[in-house]
């Protein structure tokens, strides 16, 4: 069984909740995980990949544009994580899933103001369902304090629990269809 965590991150934040999933998904001892920014990912996941799990931050109300990656990198007081591309673009280009293809996505947004709608976990989530792949549940989202972060307290630990209850949720999922 294996799973990649793709991720877009402009301040680290994004990142940090990607490889707090990955630790989640790898409770489940029979299953590797991948995570991979994504400006370094392939086009389409590899044939020995069954879940795909995307995150990114939330901009402008939903995924990352070219436009919103702009005004990030000129509020950045330090170097972004991801600098070529973005999650909706990677989305866009992905192709058809296979039958037996698993998907999850999350996002990190604001903390403040609550009300705030939104989120580039929904966005993601009606991407993959587009492309073909089965959501294993609904988008998730963590939060951080402020445009730079840091992500609010205790959202690591939930990150970590929602990649645990990922993975068990699969394979479930994957043994009934067995």
């Amino acid at each position: 069984m294996k799973a990649v965590v793709i991720f877009e991150s402009m301040f680290g934040n994004t990142e940090s909740v990607a490889r707090a999933v990955a630790e989640g998904l790898r409770r489940h001892g029979s299953v590797a995980v991948d995570v991979v920014n994504v400006d370094d990912a392939e086009r389409a996941p590899g044939d020995d990949v069954q879940l795909v799990v995307a995150g990114g931050p939330t901009h402008a109300f939903g995924l990352s544009g070219q436009r919103t990656r702009e005004s990030a990198k000129r509020q950045a007081t330090g170097a972004l994580v991801t600098r070529r591309t973005g999650l909706r673009e990677w989305l866009d280009a992905l192709p058809g899933a296979r039958p037996s293809a698993w998907a999850a996505a999350f996002a990190t947004k604001a903390a403040k103001p609550r009300w705030l709608p939104g989120s580039a976990a929904k966005g993601a989530a009606k991407r993959l369902r587009g492309k073909g792949y089965r959501l294993i549940t609904g988008p998730k989202d963590f939060t951080v304090e402020g445009t730079e972060g840091p992500l609010s307290e205790g959202q690591l630990a939930r990150a970590r629990e929602w990649g645990a209850e990922l993975g068990a949720t699969w394979m479930s999922a994957v043994d009934s269809r067995s």
